[in-house]
């Protein structure tokens, strides 16, 4: 260990005395290569070249002229005049002399008594070295000027290599050095760019509006509630079909059936949101025409019992019976029924079309999910099932295609199961499942955040908000006093209907307010009726 260097000392000397030792040292290392070129083996060759890092510093460094120019003797053990003294396997020569030599040791005969400056090797950049021994000359004719930034960077990290920042000595370790960009941000993508997170969004606990929602039945199995496109929600109550338009707070009423064919067991929108198709207790299927408030068309002869279950793909209405029979039925013809899926034994709850079309997803009260292809689809013969899913332990009347991720479902179970379950349609995998603890009524995903929203029974009559695909919940919102057995979607994503068997109907900000976003034209998929 050195003495302490006595505080009158500028530092300017003392680094000027570092560069100087430091040149020294890299004029013996490099003769001591020129040796073991010819007598060395690989790994002596190697750590010498290594060494060449220091000579890269005697250049930074001005010489001191000031000063008279005297020998500093050496001990014998590294005395380089005196190299066959000593037990070197090398067999070292005497160094060459030169001025700068004289002046470094007259320099450092004032701190005789120290320890010599050696480089910290855990600091040093070799491979940095290397590049500069090997590459450093290598096409300097086709370089173009260094661009402002890169040279502040290149300087910078030159001068951390070189330990020309070092305020403080005799310390094992440097600070780490700060990060250099060596590439400008112009040059980054985008996509490496981190992007401001997005402000937590605030759930209302409360709904925004209630209604009254009277004689609504309390049926698990039936599905009376729908928003359509054209921003009207459609709610049966009994008899009736009821539409509130949502643009302007009025209410109408479509259509009451007579006690022969009611009540009303499911309502379904066609997506351009004029045209509704309303299944009735007495198996058939009647097709109105919103705007105009007329019945288009009756599809009878498919069902031997109520429907209760609808979906829409594009001209093709597929319905769910009791009877557990699904059927397409193209609106555009006389003869509507196209083709038939044979599978469930017991009544159809649910029905969802894939967003893409290709596959239909079906839910039972035998417990079972189906998977359908609609390549598979036959007028003449049973239709094969794609997939058929069996571990839900109780009616399955909850399906939602995800509509970020293809060939996704979640399902949801009745009492006795109370699982959401997660489905690769594709290979029929099961993804995840979730014990709810409860009844699960209705699922819908958030059309504008990875979010999904169910509706749950006994005991709390809740609505719960999860995270996907972590499932960790965001908000539970309670309001109802009986099951939340029915949930639709404003267009915009934004509010949530829902109606339970308390006779009220409510709306929620639940999915909060979407980005705006240019609407698409609306063209009718349904043409002419052929009544």
């Amino acid at each position: 260990m050195g003495t302490v260097f006595d505080n009158s000392v500028e530092e300017e000397d003392e680094q000027r005395c570092r560069g100087q030792v430091a040149k020294v040292e890299a004029e013996e290392w490099s003769w001591r290569e020129m040796k073991l070129r010819a007598h060395g083996t690989d790994t002596q060759r190697t750590i010498i070249k290594e060494a060449h890092l220091l000579q890269l510093m005697a250049p930074l460094w001005r010489p001191c002229s000031s000063l008279p120019a005297i020998s500093l003797p050496r001990s014998p053990a590294i005395d380089p005049r005196n190299r066959s003294s000593m037990a070197d396997p090398f067999r070292f020569s005497s160094l060459h002399a030169s001025p700068e030599n004289d002046f470094c040791f007259e320099f450092l005969q004032r701190w005789e008594n120290l320890d010599r400056f050696i480089p910290n090797r855990s600091a040093m950049d070799f491979d940095f070295a290397h590049y500069m021994l090997t590459e450093r000359g290598k096409g300097k004719e086709n370089q173009s000027v260094v661009r402002s930034q890169s040279k502040e960077a290149y300087l910078k990290l030159l001068a951390e290599t070189f330990n020309m920042n070092r305020s403080r000595i005799l310390v094992f370790k440097n600070k780490p050095p700060t990060p250099v960009k060596l590439i400008p941000d112009e040059f980054y993508s985008s996509v490496h760019q981190s992007k401001p997170s997005k402000p937590l969004r605030r759930i209302p606990q409360t709904p925004e509006r209630t209604l009254d929602a009277p004689d609504i039945i309390d049926d698990f199995c039936l599905n009376l509630m729908d928003w359509g496109s054209s921003n009207v929600l459609a709610l049966a109550l009994q008899n009736t079909v009821y539409l509130w338009d949502a643009s302007n707070g009025s209410a109408s009423e479509l259509v009451t059936v007579d006690d022969e064919n009611g009540p009303v067991t499911s309502v379904s929108w066609a997506a351009d949101g004029q045209y509704i198709a309303i299944g009735l207790n007495s198996s058939d299927v009647q097709l109105w025409d919103s705007t105009a408030n007329r019945l288009l068309r009756t599809l009878r002869g498919g069902h031997q019992s109520r429907v209760g279950s609808l979906d829409w793909k594009n001209h093709i209405l597929t319905t769910g019976g009791m009877d557990g029979q699904i059927i397409n039925n193209d609106v555009r013809v006389h003869s509507h029924i196209v083709a038939t899926f044979r599978g469930h034994r017991q009544e159809v709850c649910g029905l969802k079309w894939s967003t893409s079309g290709q596959q239909l997803a079906s839910g039972g009260n035998d417990n079972l999910l189906y998977i359908w292809d609609r390549s598979m689809a036959s007028m003449h013969s049973r239709s094969q099932w794609l997939h058929r899913l069996e571990d839900h332990t109780a009616a399955v009347k909850v399906l939602a295609w995800c509509p970020f991720q293809r060939n996704l479902l979640a399902s949801g179970g009745g009492g006795s199961d109370g699982c959401i379950k997660f489905w690769n349609t594709h290979t029929s995998a099961c993804l995840n499942s979730v014990d709810t603890g409860s009844q699960v009524c209705a699922l819908l995903w958030n059309k504008n955040e990875r979010e999904l929203l169910s509706s749950h029974g006994f005991m709390q009559n809740q609505m719960t908000l999860w995270m996907y695909p972590s499932m960790v919940k965001i908000a539970e919102l309670t309001g109802h006093t009986s099951r939340v057995l029915f949930m639709a979607q404003s267009p915009d994503g934004r509010t949530v209907a829902t109606a339970a068997g308390d006779e009220t109907l409510k709306f929620w900000n639940a999915f909060g307010t979407p980005e705006v976003k240019k609407a698409a034209p609306k063209q009718s998929i349904l043409g002419h009726f052929l009544i």
